[in-house]
């Protein structure tokens, strides 16, 4: 596919991933994120043809404008759409997939300095979220979605949903590979919260085993805590 055929799709992405755009005066000034990528484009044939130092001066032009820092040589796919942009970093050796998705504020960053491989590989379809960290030469599989904020530092395997920091695997609903939801970030686990409500049960277990077995009275304590204990899973179920 030639350099004028991807920038001209690059453009039609929007449409598809924003409800916000109605015009192609908005998709001029208010989108970062294309530019950015129609920006990459220009950069990385310039890069692959031998202009290394022109392309990076491209790139850090396009940085300065956008705020979104992708270096020339990363590899990026057909229908990528960064939305929003701002903040978004990617990485020289980062491999990104066609019809990924990402929000702003994402790092596709390396955790090594030694040469080679050492920045994420992304899948196709997949979304991450606003202010995700993915890092080091990790794989993020087909049809995947990490959450905001999620700090990833290990593979995700096809389909899968990873939050928290570190990022765990909380859901995986198509071992095939074949599902392509987006991301609802209203409906991920409270991963924190639900080690917390863990973390409190077990402790009244253990503390109610003592109790019984040494026969030691401490009613007044025990109902002090119960009503803390009630209060703080109260505030944790509440909704906004």
């Amino acid at each position: 596919m030639n350099l004028w055929s991807l920038i001209k799709e690059d453009f039609s992405v929007p449409r598809k991933n924003d409800p916000a755009l109605h015009s192609k005066i908005e998709l001029i000034f208010n989108y970062p994120g294309i530019w950015a990528i129609v920006n990459y484009r220009i950069s990385n044939r310039l890069y692959k043809k031998g202009f290394k130092r022109l392309s990076r001066v491209l790139s850090g032009v396009s940085q300065l404008f956008t705020n979104v820092d992708i270096h020339p040589a990363a590899t990026i796919g057909r229908r990528v759409f960064i939305d929003h942009g701002f903040g978004v970093v990617i990485g020289q050796t980062t491999i990104i997939e066609d019809d990924v998705l990402i929000y702003q504020g994402v790092t596709l960053g390396g955790v090594s300095l030694s040469p080679g491989k050492r920045h994420p590989t992304i899948g196709k379809n997949s979304v991450i979220g606003s202010g995700a960290k993915v890092l080091g030469n990790i794989s993020i599989g087909e049809n995947c979605k990490i959450g905001a904020n999620s700090v990833v530092v290990k593979d995700v395997p096809c389909s899968s949903t990873a939050v928290g920091v570190p990022a765990r695997i909380v859901r995986r609903k198509d071992e095939d590979c074949t599902e392509q939801s987006q991301l609802n970030h209203n409906e991920l686990p409270d991963v924190s919260q639900e080690m917390f409500a863990y973390m409190l049960k077990r402790v009244a277990v253990i503390e109610h085993a003592l109790k019984e077995h040494d026969g030691i009275d401490v009613s007044g304590e025990d109902k002090a805590l119960e009503d803390i204990y009630e209060n703080f899973i109260t505030a944790m179920k509440k909704e906004d």
